[in-house]
């Protein structure tokens, strides 16, 4: 170990974050992310360790550390980081976990979907989320938002369940105009990629109004969709000793 790794340890924060690793050259060779950076940093350099591990230590001429505010945040950080940069360690000692997005699907009415593969289908991809809880959650919401298909192109027949809901238009069975389904479509995006202030303003306006109506458990409704648009949509916020700042969720990739 050397002197400043030494002097760079002894300042590492009690707080979550992703760290560094950097070899004599100042390629990053691991990126980690931890729930306390100074506990989990130092660990590294102290007390035994597996033979890969001792191989990356034996590497290590300085490192990094980016603080963020919760442990979501630096899950979606480690994600970024190590796709931005490919450290090779990351590669040896990575298992075989994939992270979920969001999917808007490139069909004549797309849908909305989760998955874990990102392939070249023009298709819009929305992530990653750190685990499929937590894609769930923000398909849920959009879900009872932005009212995409969920049926099949055989539904025609009659409407399918999610109609009843509010969350199909059934375009399948009605006669949808194509502008009004783009311009849901064109929400869910906005949404996805930051856009949210405006939707969040309307249902706040229906909450005062619901509130002012005495529809208390509407308005309650309505006050619960705020906080969880506010959930969803926290911009990861980061200090970082030696990088720029920057935000690091809600990318969209178009694999076309």
């Amino acid at each position: 170990m050397n002197e400043r790794i030494k002097n760079k340890l002894a300042l590492l924060p009690d707080q979550p974050g992703c760290y560094l690793m950097k070899d004599k050259n100042g390629t990053i060779i691991y990126v980690g992310k931890a729930k306390i950076l100074k506990n989990r940093v130092r660990s590294y350099f102290t007390g035994s360790h597996n033979a890969k591990t001792e191989r990356l230590v034996s590497e290590i001429e300085d490192f990094e550390y980016i603080v963020t505010e919760s442990n979501i945040e630096a899950l979606l950080l480690e994600i970024n980081l190590i796709k931005k940069n490919d450290p090779k360690y990351n590669i040896m000692l990575k298992d075989d976990k994939t992270y979920p997005f969001l999917k808007i699907t490139n069909e004549k009415y797309p849908r909305l979907v989760i998955t874990r593969k990102v392939l070249k289908d023009k298709a819009l991809y929305f992530g990653p989320y750190p685990d499929v809880g937590a894609a769930n959650e923000t398909k849920k919401i959009l879900d009872r938002l932005f009212p995409l298909r969920k049926c099949k192109p055989s539904q025609t027949k009659e409407p399918c369940l999610y109609y009843h809901l509010g969350q199909c238009l059934c375009p399948y069975y009605f006669d949808v105009d194509p502008k009004v389904y783009t311009k849901i479509v064109d929400e869910v995006k906005n949404f996805l990629n930051g856009g949210h202030e405006k939707i969040e303003s309307e249902i706040h306006q229906k909450m005062v109004k619901a509130a002012e109506n005495m529809e208390f458990e509407k308005a309650a409704e309505y006050r619960d969709q705020i906080r969880a648009i506010e959930t969803i949509m926290t911009r990861q916020k980061m200090t970082n000793t030696d990088l720029l700042d920057r935000d690091v969720f809600g990318y969209a990739i178009d694999k076309g």
